[in-house]
């Protein structure tokens, strides 16, 4: 999706990929990403409110970028392919 114009998503949405599956709980974040993903422009919505506290800890630009990806109808979708990630496919490859 080229509609995130931050290219360290990519970066950080990797290494958060890498931690929920060494993690064993890439399963629990695929239900809550289904729970969560008709409430995701409420959820840009609250970070554009919580956007002057949140930038204590993450930098605006990033806090705007993921508003942003939460307000388009398939930004939840995209957040859940860069999370499945390639570790998906190396699981399946160790299967067999």
């Amino acid at each position: 999706m080229s509609s995130v114009d931050n290219p360290q998503w990519t970066q950080r949405l990797a290494r958060w990929s890498h931690r929920l599956h060494t993690a064993h709980l890439e399963g629990i974040v695929g239900t809550l990403f289904d729970a969560f993903e008709p409430l995701s422009p409420l959820g840009a919505q609250l970070l554009w409110i919580a956007q002057p506290t949140l930038s204590l800890w993450m930098p605006r630009e990033d806090i705007a970028s993921l508003a942003r990806l939460l307000e388009q109808p398939e930004g939840v979708s995209w957040l859940r392919e860069q999370l499945a990630g390639p570790e998906d496919e190396t699981r399946e490859h160790e299967q067999y």
